[in-house]
Parts: structure tokens; C-alpha cells; sequence
């Protein structure tokens, strides 16, 4: 599934691409992919024809689009009620299309907006696990700006319960420290926890606990401040690096809004990695079950806790 990297990396993209465009029409060609939306495929495109796409924005691995109203805009009255949010699930992709490759329609296109300069924002989405709809906004609860991309303080309803993420330059730190060790859990358990903490997914949540020197498994009330804080700069550090170069792609389903794909996984030092050795002492990686997924740890640098203690 796309992590924050990847999402921003989109958010970017969008940001450059398709700002300041007016919706011209809607094509939805899988009713399942907008599922989310009250008022179904019809009432998708009633909302968004005529739109303004005003900004491009994200909190942890949620993107949305403000929508402005042209009209409002003559009458003085610009502020956004409303975003396009997009969750791309397992597989999903935003893909601007302009010139001759409007004409390119994707074997598992599922929604299309034509824009008025004639290109076209694409949402591909091979498992459709990922969804479009247009949601109300709600103002954030400390009145800060919602997330990266735009000085609002408000965000769509459905997101008001997802925490800030690292990069996000409103986190407060210490604060999100504290809460990870309030907490009773296994310390990946927490960080995966988005209402903790969002962005953080299961390759960079083992990529920053191996930096971090610190075991999944280990009691999230028994860490100190200063080990929940490197953990969270170790996971900062990560994902910035991993934002660099354009995310982790495993696959042909992790691109960009050109379709390029991104390389972090070139650099990862346990995730993946079950058998090499560890970059930093040599030891060879394991893989553990966890949470139906997989965790990966080095066993000399991130030792396993004992019971009753750590």
C-alpha cells in the first residue's frame, strides 16, 4: 500500500499539474470506485463540473483537492467548502494526462476529469481497494492549518480523526512522544496507528525501528521520552530520504502523476531484506508474522524484549 512518501510524492505532482483548472466533465466508469461519494456517479460529477481545483493537500497518507467555485470568486467569497478526496488504497494511481496522451486511456481506468485546458486527471486503480468522493470540510480542532499543501484549517470530515504526520511542520513532537508511551502496546503497534501518528506504514515503520535501534515488540510504556523521540526523527529521517527519490516502488503500481516510479527501495536496510545481513553489523534480517503482515529486524541491533521487562 502506498505510504506517505508515495502520497506526497502525488500531492506534488498534482500541486505542479493541474492547480488552478476549472473540472470541464466527469467520466466515471466504475461505479465501485466512487463508492464513497453520497449521491453515486451522478452526483460525483454535479459536484465537481464547474469546480476550481484550488490546492492539492495531505495529512499522513490522506490527499485531498480544495474545490473552488469560480462564481464565488467574482463575488469576493473564495473560501473552500468542499475537497476531492482521494484514498488510493493498494494500487491506486493519479495520472495527468495533456497533449496526445488524453487520447491514452489505462486498462483499469476508473474515474476521469477533463479539465478546461483540455487534459485530464486519471484515477487508475488495478485492485479498486481506492475510492474518489467530494466531502464537506471540517475546521481543525487547534485552528492550525489542516496539512502540507495549503494554510486552511480545515479538512475533509472523513480525515478529522487522522493525527499529523512527521513532516508535517504543525506536529508538535514532544507531545506525539508522550502519546506513544501512554499508550500499552507494542511500540510498532503505536506508530502504526494513525491516530497516533499517520503516514507511517509498515516499510518505513521497520526501517525506522531499525535506526532507531529498537525491537517492535518493545513496551511502549516502558520506553523514555528520548527513545520515543528518536524513533520518531529516525522515521522522519526515513521517509524524507524516501521522498527524495520518489517513494518505494516494488512494482508497476507506485508512480507518480507522470508514471514514474520511485526507487527507495534500492536503499532499504531490513525491510525485504529476510536472510542478507544487516548494513550495520552484519548479522543476517528475520521476518516475523505481525498483524498479518511481516515485521523485519536485525536481531544483534534491535534485540527482542524478555518478558517483564524493557
Amino acid at each position: 500500500m502506498p505510504e506517505l512518501p508515495e502520497v506526497e510524492t502525488v500531492r506534488d505532482g498534482l500541486a505542479r499539474h493541474v492547480l488552478g483548472r476549472t473540472v470541464a466533465a466527469v467520466e466515471v466508469l466504475r461505479d465501485y470506485s466512487v463508492r464513497r461519494h453520497d449521491g453515486g456517479p451522478t452526483g460525483l460529477a454535479d459536484q465537481l463540473v464547474g469546480s476550481r481545483l484550488d490546492a492539492a493537500v495531505r495529512r499522513g497518507k490522506y490527499l485531498w483537492v480544495l474545490l473552488g467555485d469560480p462564481a464565488g470568486a467574482a463575488r469576493g467569497d473564495d473560501g473552500p467548502a468542499a475537497a476531492l478526496t482521494a484514498h488510493l488504497g493498494m494500487s491506486g494511481q493519479l495520472l495527468v494526462r495533456s497533449g496526445d496522451a488524453v487520447a491514452d486511456r489505462a486498462p483499469h481506468l476508473r474515474v476521469r476529469l477533463v479539465l478546461d485546458d483540455g487534459s485530464a486527471l486519471d484515477f487508475v486503480d488495478q485492485r479498486t481497494f481506492g475510492h474518489l468522493a467530494v466531502t464537506d470540510l471540517v475546521p481543525t480542532v487547534d485552528g492550525l492549518p489542516a496539512g502540507l499543501g495549503s494554510p486552511v484549517p480545515a479538512l475533509p470530515a472523513p480525515v478529522a480523526h487522522i493525527a499529523r504526520d512527521l513532516l508535517d511542520p504543525a506536529l508538535d513532537r514532544a507531545e506525539t512522544a508522550r502519546a506513544i508511551r501512554r499508550r500499552r502496546t507494542g511500540v510498532k503497534r503505536a506508530i502504526l496507528d494513525q491516530t497516533v501518528v499517520s503516514g507511517v506504514g509498515n516499510i518505513y515503520a521497520d526501517e525506522a525501528l531499525w535506526r532507531a535501534g529498537l525491537h517492535y515488540a518493545r513496551a511502549t510504556d516502558r520506553l523514555r521520552q528520548t527513545d520515543a523521540l528518536r524513533l520518531l526523527d529516525a522515521a522522519d529521517e526515513v521517509m524524507r530520504e524516501a521522498l527524495a527519490q520518489g517513494g518505494t516502488s516494488f512494482d508497476a503500481l507506485y508512480v507518480n502523476v507522470n508514471g514514474a516510479s520511485g526507487y527507495f527501495d534500492r536503499s532499504l536496510a531490513v525491510y525485504g531484506q529476510e536472510g542478507r545481513p544487516c548494513p550495520r553489523c552484519g548479522d543476517l534480517v528475520r521476518r516475523d508474522s505481525f498483524m498479518n503482515r511481516s515485521a523485519f529486524t536485525c536481531p544483534t541491533c534491535q534485540r527482542r524484549p524478555r518478558a517483564g521487562r524493557w
